[in-house]
């Protein structure tokens, strides 16, 4: 599949990046060519197919791309595409922050955001990794999980990105403010005009 103009890889054991996630991925560029100068490092956390690290990586010379899943096959998959592509990152199989052990100026994730239960098409249902599709009953585990985390894998200057299901966005706010003070939330939308990004930075 083509994603941001970059040709990748693809299975059954990683979801089809879609067009939503290449916007997540041109805001975040823009916010990070603004917020920093000089070297930028960078965790795609929950990466599947590797989409979102590569696409960055390829777009910024002064990255240093972390990309980690908690799935072995995705991360076959992600390995793959950074050999097809040529692309230096380092690749970590990772139940979210577990095996991270450094702090990053910018973290950007598409986690698992369906609610058990919600209505989804018939052909994602039955084609792509549902590990990588709901997120609890409200489809708001891994945000609370990663927020409540992330404090301590962030350098004082920093950006978290988030794809998010286009009702969240009150919620993921309320979690964002439960577990940091003094930051800057900013929301985009797709589009299709649905809240679908969230932008979290230091005041």
């Amino acid at each position: 599949t083509e994603f941001y103009g970059l040709e990748l890889i693809v299975n059954e054991s990683v979801l089809i990046p879609r067009f939503e996630t290449e916007e997540l991925v041109e805001n975040t560029l823009k916010i990070i060519n603004q917020k920093f100068s000089s070297n930028v490092n960078v965790l795609d956390l929950c990466c599947g197919s590797g989409a979102i690290g590569l696409t960055i990586k390829s777009k910024l010379n002064n990255s240093n791309v972390t990309m980690s899943d908690v799935s072995k096959e995705a991360i076959s998959v992600a390995k793959a595409n950074s050999k097809k592509l040529n692309l230096d990152v380092e690749i970590i199989e990772s139940d979210l922050f577990q095996n991270i052990n450094k702090k990053f100026d910018v973290i950007i994730s598409n986690p698992p955001y369906i609610a058990e239960g919600e209505e989804i098409d018939e052909m994602v249902k039955n084609n792509e990794p549902h590990l990588a599709l709901y997120g609890g009953e409200k489809g708001l585990d891994f945000y609370e999980r990663i927020l409540k985390e992330i404090p301590n894998y962030l350098n004082d200057n920093f950006l978290i990105a988030f794809e998010i299901g286009a009702t969240q966005k009150d919620e993921i706010i309320k979690i964002a403010n439960t577990y940091f003070n003094n930051i800057e939330i900013t929301t985009k939308k797709d589009l299709s005009n649905r809240d679908r990004m969230i932008f979290i930075t230091n005041k």
